[in-house]
């Protein structure tokens, strides 16, 4: 390739797909979901329905499902970018993470969960970079696609459960979280572990 064909090529950048600008504004969102839920006190009272909580669970629901959208995008355009594949993950993680914090601060998450959550995605993200370095890529396993479903649910369950009054609908939708919120534990380490399996291989390496 000529030197000017590579400048043409450099400089032609980030491609800007429709998926790529909607997980960029799910990035974006996520310090103003932030903001906003810091403003108002989003528990209920016991006797009736908390709206800043309820606005709180609607924004972050509509966050959640930002990530099937683009992902539906970019499959059916076929418009899958390197990008994309970078910021996408990304994204995921600092919603997971921002909610689980909020969540830690309203004492409905235990910090040993979020402990567990950020530290097998370092460890992950670490090994991928090891692995990426001697030219191979680990696909991502359906396990890591349930941990997300399985994450966000249980997120979103717990934020309208607070919000929501005391008695029986609350007390299932808590239910529901709690259910959820141990799946997506279990299927996080699983998940990591399976990671550390497919490149024990390549670990071993000199």
């Amino acid at each position: 390739m000529h030197r000017s064909e590579q400048k043409r090529s450099s400089a032609s950048g980030i491609r800007w797909t429709s998926a790529n600008i909607v997980t960029a504004i799910r990035v974006v969102l996520i310090p103003a979901w932030l903001f906003l839920s810091e403003l108002y006190p989003a528990k209920s009272d016991g006797t009736s329905v908390n709206m800043a909580g309820f606005i709180i669970f609607v924004f972050y629901t509509f966050l959640a499902s930002t990530d099937k959208i683009d992902g539906y995008l970019a499959r059916s355009k076929g418009e899958v970018t390197v990008f994309g594949k970078f910021l996408d993950p990304i994204a995921d993680k600092l919603l997971v993470v921002t909610g689980m914090v909020w969540l830690l601060e309203q004492s409905v998450v235990p910090v040993w969960a979020i402990v567990l959550v950020i530290t097998r995605e370092f460890l992950v993200s670490g090994l991928r970079m090891v692995v990426a370095a001697k030219g191979t890529v680990i696909a991502a396993s359906d396990l890591g696609k349930w941990k997300t479903a399985t994450t966000m649910i249980a997120l979103c369950s717990y934020m309208l459960a607070i919000a929501l009054p005391a008695g029986i609908p609350q007390h299932v939708v808590f239910v529901v979280a709690h259910i959820n919120f141990y799946i997506a534990l279990l299927l996080t380490a699983w998940s990591g572990i399976d990671y550390f399996m497919k490149s024990w291989d390549f670990l071993g390496e000199r």
